[in-house]
């Protein structure tokens, strides 16, 4: 979406009054930028002028001040519709980065909202050089003031080795979500490359990195966002960020981005273009609202029915798209877009939402209109029938089975929760769209699984779900349940070596110790070598990709039976209580069946055999052998 095809309507509802009331004066010459400006920086002449392009509708004047022209203002023209400003600087060194700012009305000085590179002046310090190397230093002893804006004529180029990726079809996608900061113990792009060969040994097919464009500080999951465009120096640097993207296609693994455009914090350059005393947004701001719309707001939201935010937001997805070669997004709290206010009601703000539909609806077509098989997950956790709509659109939607699951793991089904797993399944959702809820266990944002095991795991004589041996076997069994049912799945890193530290520790979003050495214990290397089996069963068999099962979910024995086209039929059963228990199992056919873990096999007689397992026994069973 074009901002400059809005002007005249935004001219109508109130714009030519505001500008007016601003003592903007039309004496002044005005002019269009040149044909093929946009905003931020437009390169022409090879690299050596640049045109600033800046959008702050009711300014009375706006300069750009660099590097470029000693931090001396140079004034910029307002456009005809009154909406942007803009300048062409000449006789600039294309090798060169420049420092630059904008300065508004003389009292706000802010660095460009679409600048693809910052330098922040508290926190560049603490980026060592072995992440990002010559890293240019602030202008300190100019007129620069806070957060500066970069820009380059002709940066260093990336050559694409794998530009014409194929991507995993959506139905058997196994997603690892990481964060570098809490992966590998550079953080840096880098390392993240060179530890690709562990991961694809996994078997998963998608990596999904948390956000990962500029955020406030450094020591952060990267949800605080602040400049969309620009790419967070503390991971590294933009090549090394696309040389990780090339080498992860090269492996057939794709690259999904999480990307937070419900909300901005107060660093951002769109809050303090129109802020009050207090920092917060102005009625003028032109972006954001002035209150939150929903109970779990945390920065300042974004308003998704101004046509200044449709068109920043389509500007934001289509750089990543194109820039980065990556392969989708997942969009955190998706549901946050909207202007129905449902103040602290969790309930009515998960209700069905006509114009939050609408909002999804326009980005995703426009997502598509890019690229039509970018993957597009939301976390939205609103009702079946908004949830369905936007899958039947393409869009894949986060589904969070973290309770269940671990009441599952831990032996309890009481008032403390269900463990009743039968959400993982979309039949339970009435998707008609059967790939499109992409199940979890364990997400950044849920408490691990095996931690709880170890604190709170139910207990039976010598079966003790505490015990680390155990509680790793019970991790087994409910990630059988997990892979094996239809559709995406992902997991949270080192889920698959048990990672047993809260997520509450040193704060939530805090710094979690890194332990490698987790693949040392053998019963950590069990769950590791598991989880790399189910990932390559799903991956490599249409079975698990069908549309034709029954499941029984909400007992201590639980099951699934799939039905494949190609006469491959799979039952995955497994006891989750802490005692052995006797249960009938149907089975689709009789004969010989395999156990796809074990490698045993066993004979079926009837149709729904009764079938007695040890506590926390499970398998999976198919009529024959699956390709792992």
């Amino acid at each position: 979406m074009n901002l400059k095809l809005y002007s005249a309507a935004l001219l109508l509802i109130g714009l030519t009054a505001c500008n007016k009331n601003a003592g903007i004066t039309r004496e002044k010459a005005a002019a269009d930028a040149p044909s093929g400006a946009a905003y931020g920086v437009t390169f022409t002449n090879n690299g050596s002028s640049a045109i600033f392009e800046l959008y702050a509708p009711g300014k009375n004047t706006v300069s750009v001040i660099g590097e470029f022209n000693n931090w001396n203002p140079t004034p910029m023209t307002q456009s005809k519709d009154g909406n942007s400003w803009w300048v062409q600087i000449d006789k600039i060194d294309p090798s060169k980065e420049y420092a630059y700012q904008y300065l508004i009305d003389n009292n706000i000085q802010i660095a460009d909202p679409y600048a693809r590179k910052i330098l922040d002046p508290d926190n560049d310090a603490s980026i060592p050089s072995s992440v990002y190397p010559n890293l240019k230093a602030y202008p300190t002893g100019t007129a620069a003031s806070g957060i500066v804006s970069v820009m380059q004529g002709s940066p260093a180029a990336y050559t694409w080795q794998n530009a014409s990726f194929t991507r995993p079809d959506p139905k058997n996608l196994v997603v690892y979500e990481l964060l570098v900061r809490d992966f590998v113990a550079t953080h840096s792009y880098q390392t993240l490359t060179d530890t690709l060969n562990y991961l694809a040994n996994l078997g998963v097919n998608a990596i999904e990195l948390l956000p990962v464009n500029e955020f406030e500080g450094n020591d952060s999951w990267g949800y605080n966002s602040n400049f969309m465009f620009a790419l967070d120096k503390y991971y590294g640097t933009a090549n090394a960020y696309k040389a990780f993207i090339d080498a992860c296609h090269a492996r057939g693994i794709a690259v999904i981005q999480d990307i937070v455009l419900e909300d901005q914090f107060g660093s951002s350059p769109m809050v303090r273009m129109y802020a009050t005393s207090a920092g917060s947004p102005s009625a003028s701001n032109p972006w954001f609202d002035q209150t939150n719309m929903h109970p779990d707001a945390v920065g300042y939201q974004l308003n998704h029915q101004s046509p200044a935010t449709v068109s920043y937001t389509e500007d934001v997805m289509k750089f990543w798209m194109q820039e980065y070669h990556i392969d989708g997004f997942r969009f955190d709290e998706a549901k946050g877009f909207t202007q129905t206010n449902s103040g602290t009601d969790e309930g009515a703000w998960a209700a069905y939402d006509a114009s939050r539909v609408a909002i999804w609806t326009k980005y995703i077509q426009y997502m598509q209109s890019l690229d039509p098989k970018f993957y597009i997950i939301l976390e939205y956790f609103a009702v079946d029938q908004e949830e369905s709509q936007l899958a039947n659109l393409g869009a894949i939607l986060w589904n969070n089975n973290n309770i269940n699951a671990n009441q599952a793991t831990m032996s309890y089904n009481d008032a403390g929760g269900s463990w009743d797993i039968s959400r993982m399944l979309y039949d339970t959702h009435s998707f008609t769209a059967p790939y499109n809820l992409m199940t979890y266990i364990e997400s950044h944002d849920e408490e691990r699984l095996q931690y709880k095991n170890e604190q709170y795991g139910n207990v039976s004589g010598s079966y003790n779900i505490k015990d680390l041996a155990t509680g790793l076997g019970r991790e087994q069994a409910i990630a059988a349940f997990e892979f094996a049912s239809p559709g995406p799945k992902m997991y949270w890193q080192f889920g698959e070596l048990g990672y047993d530290v809260s997520i509450d520790q040193n704060g939530r979003t805090g710094y979690k110790p890194i332990y490698w050495n987790y693949l040392q214990d053998a019963n950590r290397l069990a769950l590791h070598d598991v989880y790399a089996k189910l990932a390559k069963m799903k991956i490599k068999n249409s079975v698990f990709t069908t549309t034709n099962f029954t499941h029984s979910l909400d007992g201590a024995i639980k099951s699934v039976q799939l039905i494949g086209s190609d006469g491959t039929d799979v039952v995955i059963v497994g006891n989750f209580d802490v005692v052995s228990q006797t249960a009938a199992v149907s089975f689709p056919v009789t004969g010989t069946w395999y156990d796809n873990l074990s490698g045993a096999t066993m004979s079926v007689a009837s149709a729904s055999p009764s079938l007695t397992l040890a506590p926390g026994e499970y398998h999976i069973y198919s009529n024959t052998l699956l390709k792992q």
